[in-house]
């Protein structure tokens, strides 16, 4: 992790105090924000989904991959420090050690998410009402995105991985 925090030095870093909104969902900032210090909580339509406190974690991944607005909000729970990436394409393009760290973390909740629906779905069986479960189980395992975007050669550096 220290060396994904090191390949951001000199980056923007921003402070926010406790209780101030990271991200606003709704917004569309076109900025990778990578958690340093402090704690967050992450609120789906003002329910709280996660508590985390981690360095390294990476929030507004899906609205810059997405080109979209920001699907949650993020707020300080205590005095929290961010690096603020712009251009966070061209930064991931640039940085194969930083777009592996940012999969990694997207497999890993993706993961969370499918061991969260199974256990749903295994609760409860036989209630026809959760017949969507299904449907979002299908989809997130299923689903092929209609357009792919593959890296060309330029891009790809082997044999160069985190340390």
């Amino acid at each position: 992790m220290s060396a994904i925090l090191e390949s951001l030095k000199g980056r923007e870093l921003r402070q926010f105090d406790v209780g101030h909104i990271v991200i606003q969902q709704g917004d569309k900032t076109n900025c990778l924000y990578i958690l340093v210090t402090g704690s967050i909580e992450v609120l789906k339509d003002d329910v709280r989904v996660a508590v985390a406190a981690q360095p390294g974690l990476v929030f507004g991944e899906m609205a810059v991959l997405l080109a979209g607005e920001h699907t949650a909000t993020v707020r300080a729970v205590t005095q929290s420090t961010f690096y603020i990436v712009e251009n966070p394409k061209e930064f991931l393009q640039e940085s194969p050690a930083m777009c592996l760290h940012l999969c990694e973390l997207m497999a890993r909740r993706l993961d969370s998410l499918n061991k969260y629906l199974v256990d749903v779905k295994q609760q409860f069986a036989g209630h026809d009402h959760l017949g969507m479960v299904d449907e979002v189980l299908e989809a997130l395992l299923h689903r092929q995105p209609r357009d792919r975007v593959r890296p060309n050669e330029s891009t790809i550096r082997h044999g160069e991985l985190p340390g």
